[in-house]
């Protein structure tokens, strides 16, 4: 049986919904500041039904999810996946 539905499309950060039901992360310990862009939450709601609250999210690109940025000329290392040639999934350390 279908449910009712409000769905709403957030086109990027700054729309109204973006944020609903996403926490804030806490500080990564090699971390300094809060992303600007996605202001620590590390993604944002880019679709999201505000009646039974289940959405689409996108993962922040200037933080890679993190929330926090580093301020200085550190690198830093973070966990990623990566696809090999054989295309399977395999982890990998990139450094910003």
């Amino acid at each position: 049986m279908p449910h009712a539905s409000n769905t709403v499309a957030c086109l990027g950060p700054d729309s109204p919904h973006a944020f609903d039901n996403v926490p804030l992360l806490p500080r990564n310990g090699s971390l300094d500041a809060i992303c600007p862009v996605c202001q620590g939450h590390g993604q944002w709601n880019a679709e999201i039904d505000l009646v039974s609250f289940r959405c689409i999210r996108t993962i922040c690109e200037r933080c890679l999810g993190a929330g926090w940025i580093e301020t200085g000329s550190d690198p830093i290392e973070v966990n990623d996946i990566e696809m090999t040639p054989d295309g399977h999934p395999q982890w990998t350390t990139r450094r910003l």
